[in-house]
């Protein structure tokens, strides 16, 4: 009886979640969206994504209320993703492989050693780019989802329970990798048995030793407190990563123009507000893990990066380099 009560409220509330997003237009009222995500709120993605928040209802007056839900507190990747094609959440920040459960070319953009350095990285994916153009319209016309911003998430590293320095030293162990395929190839490709697993039961799975290690850019290991289950960080830079975030298209439309503009410009700021606080902190956070005990193994400690990146270079060329040609080629275009 308790769960028919639970799932009829859980219906009501979708119902009503729905039609609040379904008027036909916003113009003459004050709206409140939401803006759902995995990180916590004091990492970088969750400090940039209350940034944008607060430059939203500045910008628009108080017109606009962006209310944020950090943590996965509105469910798992897909089921936040889900959301925002819906209309149930209007903002949504994930990586480019979490919307390639989408629309799977945008995949691409999280291709392990792609990129020349971080400002190629931000000019591929510009939300003016040829490649962001391209990608958006397809997640448009397929999920009803656009790109409104991108931003600089950090250069993805591996942690683990032991020291590696070769991909032989991965061969027999699990590694957690998001349930997207670019990054179970990524991990395969870097030598372990990929284990796909969802953010949220990440720290779960790490403290009861279901994998041996994960993957992802310091400031997050250092946020989410992963140097408690993780003793080794090796800094093998496979993924150098943008965050994307996403607008729901029927949400955006309804939206008056000036309102529009005013997101458009928060969007910017918090572009760049989030990238310069992913550069700046870089160094301290990788200085930070070092404090809470994790040691730290790079090419002076013996860690092999070459055999890393051309060992992952080749399962990619192997199972995505024909389907992604094209995109590889405007990637390497872009200057």
């Amino acid at each position: 009886m308790r769960r028919r009560l639970y799932l009829g409220r859980s219906f009501v509330l979708a119902c009503a979640l729905f039609a609040a997003v379904c008027v036909p237009s916003w113009a003459d009222t004050q709206i409140t969206l939401r803006y759902a995500h995995m990180n916590t709120a004091d990492s970088n993605p969750g400090l940039q994504a209350s940034f944008f928040a607060k430059k939203v209802r500045e910008y628009s007056g108080g017109s606009v209320v962006v209310e944020v839900y950090p943590d996965s507190q509105l469910g798992t990747l897909q089921a936040q993703a889900e959301a925002v094609s819906s209309g149930l959440i209007a903002f949504h920040h994930s990586t480019a492989g979490d919307l390639g459960n989408f629309y799977a070319d945008f995949g691409v953009l999280d291709t392990p050693y792609i990129y020349r350095n971080v400002d190629h990285l931000l000019k591929v994916v510009a939300p003016t780019s040829s490649v962001i153009s391209k990608l958006s319209s397809g997640l448009s016309k397929s999920k009803g989802v656009h790109v409104l911003y991108t931003f600089y998430f950090g250069t993805r590293e591996l942690s683990c329970d032991r020291p590696i320095k070769e991909p032989s030293d991965l061969s027999t162990l699990k590694i957690r990798c998001l349930p997207f395929p670019i990054y179970q190839t990524t991990v395969e490709g870097l030598g372990a048995i990929a284990t796909p697993i969802d953010w949220a039961a990440t720290p779960t799975a790490l403290a009861a030793k279901v994998v041996n290690g994960e993957e992802n850019p310091v400031d997050i290991i250092l946020s989410s407190k992963l140097y408690e289950f993780q003793p080794y960080l090796m800094l093998t830079g496979h993924i150098m990563a943008a965050e994307i975030v996403v607008v729901n298209d029927g949400i955006w439309l309804r939206l008056s123009k000036e309102q529009r503009a005013a997101i458009t410009r928060a969007a910017a700021e918090a572009s760049a507000y989030a990238t310069k606080l992913t550069l700046d902190n870089e160094a301290a956070d990788l200085a930070a893990l070092k404090g809470h005990g994790m040691k730290v193994i790079g090419p002076a400690e013996g860690l092999d990066v070459t055999a890393f990146r051309e060992r992952t270079q080749a399962f990619v060329q192997e199972r995505l380099g024909s389907r992604w040609s094209d995109y590889y080629s405007l990637i390497e275009r872009t200057k």
